[in-house]
């Protein structure tokens, strides 16, 4: 951040650095509340984890509300009315991914650790610490300007967005009044580099699928029928293996019928940002790129569709290996979407795709998860982006160069078409946050940073006009 490179005299981004210990602080007691939305057993820690955030934005001068919905509790606060400035609905999770501490190294994944300028944690970056950034960006504004920003905040802190937000849409349906906005900030999202903070302009669909292929009506000795049996295992191999081209375009017939170009523009916006490919791999732990002849890296994560293999079982994978060939096996799929692609027209690709390859003799299943995918989505250009450039700029004390896309996705599309209002990015991850992995954690100079901005957003929002 900017005290690493050059002075940043900001008395905002002052007076969070010198409260840095009590927002980790902060962050870690949150963070120590293992609020998983996919696990039944954790009901009682989703609404510590409500509670406690609740807490803090009570704290920070906002009036708050807890909404059940489902199995877990969502969030919501609002600043006192403002009347005549323009209201800005944030939207978060406090619900995290599940863990496995055994492949955890620097702490188990609910107890927090902070070192070597990183808090470690599971949540610490998605997203808590984003949402807390919102948080101390109040704090901050009310400390050196001696008031709330000049805005109507609403703060939706979602308790089911790692489960695909399943009741969001009823929630904003039943009371449009207490959600209805000028603008979205979307706060779950990634930066470029600490030392290179650019704007997010887009984020890529996601439609999940699960595929289970059926052999043998049970499990057979892997030599006794071997070379008369269907093995699902390979039939299985031989369906996701023809998911792609050597090439590294995805192979399903019509898949990029309605892939929109990257533009000139867009590709000058990628270029501008600091790039190199060994950069990356470091950061990202990933040993190598692959992917889509004739396109760069950023534009393969930002501006094209991906199809993913996210699990893989058959036969004994833990435990005693029998020597057998399975009655079946499954793999789950993650696909990317981007504009002006259509998750219905998608999904539709994609069984039409699994039924046409299918062998003979193999019986199967496809599961595609479209009442929870997510369509892509591209902020509109104009005033509020350029604000948020110029925010960036200020909170981070760093010119900004370029700007980027996520290659995530999230509810975006429908925020924006069920509120009537325009979606932009601001997130305070980073690629080598670890996100949904082993050893999550996030960069405390991009707390600082993300909260910083945020304050400068709000004061050029509530400028009048």
């Amino acid at each position: 951040m900017a005290e690493d490179s050059q002075e940043n005299t900001d008395p905002i981004a002052g007076f969070l650095r010198a409260n840095l210990d009590e927002i980790v602080d902060r962050l870690s007691a949150w963070v120590a509340i293992p609020s998983v939305s996919a696990d039944p057993d954790r009901r009682q820690d989703m609404e510590r984890s409500a509670r406690w955030i609740a807490g803090e934005l009570r704290d920070a001068g906002l009036r708050t509300t807890l909404l059940p919905v489902g199995e877990s509790v969502t969030v919501y606060g609002e600043s006192a009315p403002v009347p005549g400035a323009p209201t800005v609905l944030v939207y978060s999770h406090h619900d995290v991914r599940h863990a496995k501490p055994e492949e955890w190294s620097e702490t188990a994944p609910f107890t927090p650790v902070r070192r070597d300028g990183r808090l470690y944690g599971r949540g610490a970056s998605d997203a808590k610490g984003q949402v807390l950034a919102h948080v101390w960006a109040l704090r901050a504004a009310a400390a050196v300007d001696g008031a709330l920003p000049r805005v109507n905040l609403k703060l939706l802190i979602d308790g089911e967005e790692e489960i695909g937000s399943p009741n969001l849409r009823r929630l904003l349906d039943e009371e449009p009044e207490r959600f209805a906005c000028d603008l979205v900030v979307f706060s779950d999202t990634i930066q470029w580099r600490v030392d290179a903070p650019a704007p997010v302009t887009s984020m890529r669909g996601t439609l999940t699928a699960t595929l289970t292929i059926r052999g043998p009506e049970r499990d057979v000795h892997s030599g006794v029928a071997s070379g008369v049996t269907l093995n699902p295992a390979l039939v299985l191999s031989r369906v996701l293996g023809g998911l792609h081209h050597p090439d590294g375009r995805i192979a399903i017939p019509g898949f990029h019928d309605r892939v929109a170009e990257t533009s000139a523009e867009r590709r000058a916006e990628f270029a501008a940002l600091p790039f190199d490919e060994q950069d990356w791999i470091t950061r990202t732990e990933t040993r190598a790129i692959v992917g889509e002849d004739g396109f760069t890296p950023l534009e393969r994560l930002w501006t094209r569709p991906a199809i993913e293999v996210i699990s893989l079982l058959a036969g004994d994978p833990d435990g005693i290996e029998r020597s057998v060939i399975p009655r079946e096996a499954t793999a789950s799929l993650s696909v990317r979407t981007v504009p002006d692609q259509r998750i219905p027209d998608i999904a539709d690709l994609l069984r039409s795709h699994v039924a046409a390859v299918m062998p003979d003799g193999a019986t199967y299943t496809l599961e595609v998860d479209e009442d929870i995918a997510q369509e892509p989505y591209v902020s509109p250009p104009g005033e509020v982006t350029d604000a948020l450039e110029r925010a960036l700029g200020r909170g981070f004390g760093i010119p900004v160069q370029g700007r980027m896309g996520n290659a995530g996705g999230g509810p975006a599309d429908w925020l924006s078409r069920h509120l009537d209002a325009p979606v932009h990015f601001l997130g305070t991850g980073l690629p080598e946050d670890h996100w949904h992995a082993s050893d999550e954690s996030l960069d405390l100079r991009m707390l600082v940073g993300g909260a910083a901005t945020l304050a400068h957003l709000w004061r050029e929002l509530g400028r009048p006009r």
